[in-house]
């Protein structure tokens, strides 16, 4: 056999690559030994994480049977791990998740992962909400699925603390009579209660998220400019803010209210501005009466202005009345009489405006009786609207009720508003006059009493009324028109006041204007009518004149003295009183008396009046004056006079109430 032998250089080179392969078998040695340890580490790792993890973790087959549970799992649930082990993943579902079991499955397989909450029961029974959350994995290299279970105990019970506090602020926001609205620091609406829905016209699932301006419209009265956002005060000033006043809330559907508004920021704990809580309230009803409280003092101040010149300008009125008429008695000279018809014209101008002086007075009391209004509503509407390019239509409940009130007065509150839509129509057009019964119930109007009311509209279709002058149009003095003298308005306001009764007024410019008279019903019986009596007057006796005004004395003695009658004259009450005293002595006693209500620096009527009736009690004495400051002359009869004459008054005026007593003994 031929032997092969090696070279060196070969000997060297075999040896070189068998130590390279020793070399690579213990590098492999050492890296499969360094990847069992780190794997073992991993493993360990997720022991502990598995063992200590704060939320419950399940891993269980496709048959639902449960292949491992962490520590938290089995104390959460109150089971021992064994028996865990024994249990299917159903059996720690509550009763009322059985029917979602397949549902969730399918769910998990289309998405490989799903989170949703649900209830699991412990072993004593009792259940405790979780949210789980569940995966798709490789278990043992078989399929599995793992759920992360944290319990939901302490968020319910907050979410249900949260949520009584929010029941608890819904039924305080209901409660509270003012409207509420809280905004974000971006001045977005994030909470309205129902009152503030009501007075703004939207509801807070409308209004959320919107901006403030929005939904919460307001402007000035006066200027009708919008109002500076309340919510963007509070975050710039970081103070409390009040609205100005004169600030109207327009709703949605236009209604206007006044409001009084304060403002506030809302802080977090941290002292932080979170948002803004506005609180609201109406204020219409209470403005209307605070303007009417205004008006009427200054309704009280004109008075004490009328009072004060009442009196004495009456006197020389009703003497030169009486020395016109005594004029006109005396002439048959044409053109005298018709010279004195024209002066007595004039001077019928000046007692109507000067009566609408006197009705602002406490004097100007109406003497009441109980009457029908439709007719006297269709006579005055007529008669104003006579010759004019304006047509009236009259809707008149047909059983309207009786009222209590002065013919003469509330035919003046008639023939003013009348004639007052007739001027908003200058080119003509229609006045609908209605008046119908209607009950006003407690609280519902806050100028007017409970009970029953003819309401009297009078509507016309012109020009409307200014919003800004619609609170000024019944005060004294105020007026419009180049001729007026702003009185008519004020007047009717004063009569309707006295007569217990309120007016008001509604007004949209370019479509028209309606005033509104409320008269309380009639209380007393149905008197029957009494059929119209003649003018003229005739009687005797001795009648007892006592008035500071000469002229008086002269006009009524003569007027008397025509009738049949002879005349005695004082200056004041002493001086009657001193003479009904002698005439009775005389055996020639005085048969009726006419009594001024006011002697300066004297004894006046109604002082007069008391003395006299403790001798006299059936004697007719008549109160006579153009101005007091008791009521006298609206109610004669409770302080002891048979009737009433005011001043300044015609020779007709006279005998007609003379007629009036005629038949009951008197004079």
């Amino acid at each position: 056999m031929k032997e092969t032998s090696l070279t060196n250089q070969e000997l060297l080179d075999e040896n070189s690559r068998l130590t390279r392969r020793i070399q690579e078998l213990q590098q492999a040695y050492d890296n499969m030994a360094a990847g069992t340890k780190e794997l073992q580490h991993s493993e360990e790792k997720y022991r502990l994480l598995f063992a200590s993890a704060g939320d419950a973790i399940f891993v269980n087959d496709e048959q639902t049977r449960i292949l491992a549970a962490n520590p938290f799992a089995c104390e959460l649930l109150g089971y021992t791990h064994a028996e865990m082990m024994l249990m299917n993943a159903s059996q720690v579902d509550s009763k009322a998740e059985y029917g979602k079991a397949s549902f969730r499955a399918a769910r998990l397989m289309e998405l490989g992962s799903l989170t949703f909450e649900t209830e699991h029961q412990r072993k004593d029974g009792s259940l405790v909400p979780t949210e789980v959350t569940a995966r798709l994995i490789s278990w043992e290299g078989k399929p599995a699925i793992m759920s992360i279970c944290r319990d939901l105990t302490e968020r319910k019970q907050v979410e249900r603390a949260l949520a009584a506090e929010k029941e608890r602020l819904a039924v305080t926001l209901r409660s509270i009579g003012d409207g509420v609205i809280t905004t974000d620091t971006q001045g977005n609406v994030v909470i309205m209660n129902e009152v503030a829905e009501k007075f703004t016209g939207w509801l807070q699932s409308e209004a959320q998220g919107k901006t403030l301006t929005t939904v919460f419209r307001i402007i000035n009265e006066g200027t009708r400019l919008p109002c500076e956002n309340p919510a963007e005060k509070v975050l710039t000033t970081g103070g409390i803010i009040e609205l100005a006043n004169h600030t109207l809330l327009v709703s949605r559907d236009g209604t206007e209210r006044i409001i009084s508004d304060s403002g506030a920021p809302i802080m977090g704990q941290d002292g932080v501005i979170i948002g803004v809580v506005l609180v609201f309230r109406d204020m219409t009803e209470k403005q209307k009466l605070f303007t009417d409280i205004q008006r009427a003092d200054k309704l009280d101040s004109l008075g004490v202005l009328a009072g004060g010149i009442a009196h004495d300008f009456n006197n020389l009125l009703a003497g030169i009345f009486g020395y016109i008429d005594l004029a006109l008695a005396s002439t048959t000279d044409a053109k005298i009489t018709g010279y004195l018809d024209k002066a007595m014209s004039v001077f019928s101008r000046a007692k109507d405006l000067t009566q609408q002086l006197l009705t602002f007075s406490k004097g100007g009391a109406p003497q009441r009786k109980k009457s029908e209004l439709g007719s006297l509503i269709r006579d005055c509407a007529s008669f104003a609207l006579s010759g004019s390019n304006v047509a009236c239509d009259y809707v008149i409940d047909k059983d309207l009720w009786l009222a209590d009130f002065d013919k003469n007065q509330i035919g003046q509150v008639i023939d003013n508003l009348v004639i007052n839509a007739q001027h908003a129509m200058p080119m003509g057009g229609r006045i609908v006059i209605s008046a119908k019964n209607f009950v006003i119930k407690d609280g519902e109007n806050p100028l007017l009493k409970a009970g029953m009311f003819i309401k009297l509209s009078i509507a016309d279709t012109g020009i409307g009324i200014q919003p800004d002058l619609l609170k000024r149009i019944f005060d004294p003095f105020f007026t419009t028109k180049q001729k007026g003298h702003g009185l008519g308005l004020a007047t009717c306001y004063a009569i309707v006041q006295k007569h217990d009764g309120c007016i008001e007024v509604e007004s949209v410019m370019g479509k028209g204007s309606t005033f509104h008279v409320f008269l309380p019903a009639s209380q007393q019986e149905t008197e029957q009518s009494v059929s119209q009596i003649s003018i003229s007057h005739k009687g005797s006796g001795r009648i007892l004149i006592m008035d500071d005004e000469p002229s008086i004395k002269d006009i009524l003695g003569y007027l008397l003295k025509e009738m049949g009658y002879t005349i005695l004259e004082a200056k004041d009450g002493e001086e009657a009183l001193r003479l009904f005293a002698e005439a009775a002595s005389k055996g020639t006693p005085i048969d009726g008396a006419f009594f001024d209500l006011t002697i300066p620096g004297g004894m006046g009527g109604k002082e007069t009046i008391v003395q006299l009736r403790k001798q006299y009690p059936n004697i007719p004495v008549y109160a006579s004056s153009g101005y007091s400051e008791n009521p006298v002359m609206a109610r004669p009869t409770e302080y002891g006079f048979t009737d009433s004459l005011r001043k300044p008054y015609r020779k007709d005026e006279l005998a007609a109430m003379l007629n009036r007593h005629a038949s009951k003994d008197v004079i």
